[in-house]
């Protein structure tokens, strides 16, 4: 069955109960608002972006860009190549990203390339050897000449954090070669530890900071939280979306995928499109379902059909949760909806308590107050914005911010 049989089967069922005027007035926090498919300028100037910090997702945020950049141009791939460079990740060692890129790879050949360099094993300051440095210097000089060649439109720098942490590139050349970029072009640097040059001229920077909850830890398996007001959070989930669907592409349907987005009305978000074409070449592997208005949300200014839209996504989603048919069921901006009171917590607890153990369950979205389903977690990233290019007036892109 799919998302819109599960739909169509809970259709009968669903029964929103109203909330007065009353209870709207009640509602005493501080508005919030979500942005959803609006009408926004685009801008043309590429940036840089770095994704670092000890949480999870920094790897998986850049995957989830590199996904939006490929629907965008699924029908033009050549105004959205992209390059993925990928540094201390030897072909000897399987990465949790390889899965995913092998989809998109074998889905859209004409639009990726990638590049691993590295040994495979972990190694410290004191354990440099010849190798590492040739390797890294070799990894360096392919994104040298994609940076300059003009012939991409994201190059990711994945683990260069820790690269010019570790004293395997000269920072100062790597950081004029990234300011020398082509205007158009969007570099994503990723790891831990960005030397202070690299953060100094990037233009987005997020830190990944990490959470650890107990009850998690202890036996709920499978449940990542991504909050937070840094860009990365529905990248991310993008990201573990891909890595999914590569791990289904071998045995049929062994790893299927549900996407249900809330406060993601409207239409013309390129994560859509890149959904849709994910669809088109796996079709037994993706179901994606929306539900919302095309509106901003804000508290105490709640509309009817908000509460309606919320439960509608809810009781998919749940069903889908004790179905088992999914293997990866990503709630994205489930927790600003449950923030915004249109949905209650505790039926969201017990959903994911009763989980089949092998289900994997991506929650993202910023909230105010912390939901008791956090406490479940085994995984929790903050992503925590130290600087964002739409804070000092940059317009957003399409492809790369939405």
């Amino acid at each position: 069955m799919t998302v819109q049989g599960l739909s169509q089967s809970l259709a009968a069922r669903l029964h929103p109960l109203p909330r007065t005027k009353t209870q709207l007035t009640e509602m005493t926090r501080t508005g919030i608002g979500i942005r959803t498919a609006q009408v926004r300028p685009d801008r043309i100037i590429g940036q840089i972006h770095v994704y670092d910090g000890a949480g999870k997702g920094k790897s998986q945020a850049a995957l989830g860009v590199v996904l939006r950049s490929i629907g965008l141009g699924i029908d033009n791939p050549q105004q959205s190549r992209v390059l993925l460079l990928r540094f201390l990740k030897g072909p000897e060692r399987t990465y949790a990203e390889d899965a995913a890129i092998a989809a998109l790879q074998q889905g859209f050949p004409h639009a990726i390339d990638q590049v691993r360099t590295g040994r495979a094993e972990y190694f410290g300051p004191d354990e440099i050897t010849k190798f590492d440095r040739a390797e890294a210097q070799r990894g360096w000089d392919i994104a040298k000449g994609a940076i300059l060649s003009d012939l991409y439109s994201v190059v990711v720098l994945d683990e260069l954090n820790p690269v010019l942490d570790l004293g395997l590139l000269p920072v100062e050349e790597v950081v004029r070669t990234i300011r020398q970029k082509p205007e158009h072009l969007e570099i994503i640097a990723t790891g831990r530890s960005a030397p202070p040059a690299l953060l100094e001229i990037a233009n987005l920077h997020s830190e990944m900071k990490p959470h650890h909850h107990p009850r998690g830890e202890k036996g709920i398996t499978g449940i990542e939280i991504y909050t937070g007001a840094g860009k990365g959070k529905s990248t991310s989930a993008l990201g573990k979306a891909l890595q999914a669907i590569g791990l289904g592409i071998s045995v049929d349907q062994s790893h299927r995928v549900l996407i249900v987005q809330w406060l993601k009305g409207g239409s013309g978000y390129t994560e859509d499109a890149a959904i849709a074409a994910l669809r088109r070449s796996y079709p037994h592997l993706v179901d994606h379902q929306r539900c919302g208005r095309d509106a901003i949300v804000w508290r105490k200014q709640q509309q009817e059909i908000d509460y309606v839209e919320a439960e509608r996504g809810w009781e998919i989603a749940r069903a889908a949760l004790a179905s088992g048919m999914y293997k990866t069921i990503i709630l994205d901006e489930l927790n600003p909806t449950v923030d915004l009171e249109l949905l209650p917590v505790e039926p969201i607890v017990e959903a994911l308590l009763r989980k089949p153990r092998d289900t994997e369950v991506i929650i993202t979205g910023r909230c105010q107050n912390i939901p008791a389903y956090f406490n479940l977690a085994s995984i929790h990233s903050e992503v925590v914005s130290h600087r964002h290019y739409s804070d000092s007036g940059v317009d957003l892109r399409k492809g790369v911010d939405f």
